[in-house]
């Protein structure tokens, strides 16, 4: 209960402070009056500050404990003496209130005049609490000091007792430290002997993996393995130092070579037995426990072999019924169907055979790179995967070598067979196109089989016996067909200069035989692609010219008035325009050409007599050749002789020979008509150029030899006749000259 705070009481008139005037001055009595400082000091005294607000709250509490006891103890004299009425307790209330406010004023009376003996009376008290809890604590004290002066004495006494035990068992501490270090000086044994057995020999486990047949050949085994291997190879880096070999290092190699020489023995079995396995499946997939198991087979050649032999037979045996179910069952459900069914088209049956093959041999090199782990699309010790239709080029290595070997021994079988097939469908053909195109369909095969498992293989070579009688069927073909073209002579009564049917034909035959050689290009890979197919053009085409030379011949005995110059060079260009739309037949074109060459120069010499003779010039111009230096042409070629034939020839340069001759019309070439044509007017031109010449010269005797000249066309000037014949070019040469 806090301290009510009061109004000061007024004070007493003697007492008053009087109230000060700003004009009215203080007098000194008033100011050094002790009730007037004390007052001025109470009335400025802050209550507020946190010291005197906690001595106020002090004083509350000590005085508030006291007022409480005592109206409570009225209060229970009231109670008592209301037992006897409690009917007036609303009466009673009033004088309790009222009774504490009367001792409330008490007990702030009372501590105005007794605050000092409070205080000290409560110090008293707190002290004497404070004695009795540190005499408690001091008896406490004396307690422990006695458990510890206890504890020293048990202490000693362990102490003692601990060195007396201490000397005496001295000795046994001192065996048991000599024990101790020779227990870790053997366990340190124990592990060196136990990593050198690690690592030097087998545990129980592998030595099974290996040894026993109840384990398959799988990762463990490959692991047992390798082990194996490492060690004997880290026995041989200790048995090469300067003591030399140790009887621990040979009986270690004794271990592992037994060990390994069982492991490969192991593996030799196992192969066997798969490779037994592989029977006539033509598509076979290679694991890599197969792999593995022929990688370290092949560090045992001897054991490669022989395992490698069971293979060999299982595939020959096993490729051979799949080609015979082939040619005769088809495949499963009979599709494909069977190759014989196909027999009456050669050039289909020989092709589904041959593509077997092929197809065959691809699966099966495909299987023996597996086997041998050459294949896999990426570099593997410096070799890349070969693109499909390249050569295959065998590097020499041991792998390489087993897999030629092993794809020659599979398919050795099926020569026989494909052989008697193929040779039998050639000899059967009469069609020289025919035979061609089975030729040509062998030889590519051939040179594929060659790119796929080299030259020396026996199927190569089967194939290229095979190709070899094939192109001999087609030239025996083609040859006879020649001398049969030989022996054909023209009809008599036949004027017409046109290649002849059977020309035609055979014209017809090479140019089918030419497209089936352009279409399989054959020759991409040599230097001058057509130079194998030059030996057919020789076999086709020189019979046929010489066929069109001699028949020609032969007509003109019975027919002298048939142009047979003109028929050979219609028969020639026509097999030349043949042979045009070829490139690799370029060889032949020129040496037709050059025939071509030669008969154009006769025909030019013809064709340049006839002119002269058509314009009356022959005899004249012969005449100017033969006579001699010393004889004038006057004697010789009188002017009254002259004279007709300048005129004769003036009227032949009016007629339509000298622009188209009747007899080169019925050349086929356009280019040859108006090349002999111009050719033999050129002649023509400077062949009448010459007498003039010689007509005007003086020792020739000619009188008025300007006059004779002049008197008819072309006037003795040979520039007119270059115009006439229009020929501007060798006008203009011929002027520089």
């Amino acid at each position: 209960m806090s301290v009510q705070a009061r109004s000061p009481a007024p004070l007493p008139s003697s007492l008053s402070v009087p109230s000060r005037n700003a004009g009215t001055p203080v007098s000194a009595s008033q100011t050094r009056n002790p009730i007037t400082i004390r007052l001025r000091k109470i009335l400025g005294t802050n209550f507020t500050d946190e010291a005197t607000t906690e001595a106020l709250r002090t004083l509350s509490e000590l005085y508030g404990t006291q007022s409480t006891s005592v109206s409570g103890s009225k209060a229970q004299t009231n109670g008592t003496d209301s037992d006897d009425d409690w009917s007036d307790e609303d009466a009673d209330v009033g004088l309790v209130v009222e009774d504490h406010r009367e001792g409330l004023n008490e007990t702030a009376s009372r501590a105005r005049k007794n605050l000092r003996r409070d205080l000290e009376n409560k110090l008293a008290q707190g002290s004497q609490q404070f004695l009795q809890a540190f005499s408690e604590v001091d008896q406490k004290l004396d307690e422990l000091q006695n458990h510890v002066a206890a504890m020293r004495v048990a202490c000693d006494e362990a102490e003692t007792q601990l060195r007396l035990s201490s000397e005496a068992s001295q000795s046994l501490l001192d065996r048991a430290e000599s024990l101790r270090s020779e227990r870790e000086e053997v366990e340190m044994r124990k592990s060196i002997v136990m990593l050198f057995l690690n690592r030097f020999t087998l545990n129980d486990e592998e030595a099974e993996a290996i040894t026993s047949r109840d384990v398959p050949i799988g990762p463990r085994f490959f692991e047992a393995m390798n082990k194996t291997e490492h060690i004997r190879n880290d026995c041989r880096v200790l048995m090469s130092g300067e003591d030399g070999p140790t009887k621990a290092g040979l009986d270690i190699m004794a271990s592992t070579s037994s060990y390994l020489e069982q492991g490969y023995e192991k593996i030799y079995r196992w192969c066997s037995f798969e490779f037994r396995q592989m029977g006539r499946d033509t598509q076979l997939e290679v694991d890599s426990t197969m792999q593995q198991a022929i990688c370290r087979l092949s560090q045992r050649p001897e054991l490669l072999s022989e395992a490698l032999a069971f293979l060999t037979q299982t595939r020959q045996t096993g490729l051979l019924s799949a080609f015979l179910d082939a040619l005769t069952r088809g495949g499963p459900s009979g599709l494909p169907r069977p190759i014989e069914l196909h027999a009456h088209d050669p050039i289909r049956y020989v092709g589904d055979m041959l593509a077997w093959v092929h197809q065959a041999i691809a699966a099966e090199c495909e299987f023996l790179e597996s086997l041998f782990g050459l294949g896999g699309g990426q570099e593997d010790d410096g070799r890349t995967r070969r693109m499909v239709g390249a050569v295959r080029t065998f590097k020499g290595s041991e792998e390489e070598g087993w897999v030629k070997e092993l794809l020659n021994s599979a398919v050795m079988k099926l020569c026989v067979p494909l052989k008697v097939r193929v040779q039998q469908t050639v000899r059967s053909q009469e069609s020289s196109i025919v035979s061609y195109k089975v030729a040509n369909l062998l030889q590519y095969y051939m040179l594929t089989m060659r790119r796929t498992i080299g030259e020396d293989a026996l199927l190569s070579t089967t194939l290229s016996e095979i190709t070899d009688v094939s192109y001999k069927v087609f030239f025996d073909a083609i040859e006879a067909h020649g001398r049969a073209l030989l022996r054909i002579s023209l009809a008599p009564d036949d004027a017409s200069l046109t290649p002849p049917l059977p020309i035609l034909e055979h014209a017809q035959l090479l140019r089918e035989i030419m497209q089936v050689y352009d279409s399989s290009l054959l020759d991409d890979t040599t230097a001058e692609p057509g130079r194998t197919f030059n030996r057919i053009l020789d076999v086709m085409l020189d019979p046929a010219m010489e066929m069109c030379a001699a028949a020609a011949e032969e007509k003109a005995r019975y027919r002298p008035q048939w142009d047979r110059a003109v028929f050979v060079l219609n028969c020639w260009c026509y097999l030349q325009n043949v042979l045009e739309a070829f490139e690799f037949t370029s060889e032949k074109r020129r040496t037709i050409q050059e025939k071509i060459d030669g008969r154009v120069k006769s025909l030019e010499d013809e064709h340049y007599e006839n002119i002269l003779r058509d314009a009356s010039l022959y005899d004249t111009v012969a005449i100017i050749k033969s006579k001699s230096p010393s004889d004038r042409l006057s004697h010789v070629l009188p002017a009254q002789q002259l004279q007709p034939t300048l005129a004769r020839f003036s009227l032949w340069l009016s007629s339509p020979e000298v622009v188209h001759s009747p007899r080169l019309s019925a050349l086929t070439s356009p280019s040859l008509h108006s090349t002999i044509h111009r050719v033999s007017l050129a002649r023509v031109t400077k062949a009448y150029a010459q007498l003039c010449e010689e007509v005007r010269k003086p020792e020739n005797r000619y009188e008025a030899a300007s006059t004779l000249l002049g008197m008819e066309r072309p006037f003795g000037q040979a520039g007119v006749l270059w115009a006439i014949f229009g020929l501007e070019e060798e006008s203009e040469e011929f002027a520089a000259d």
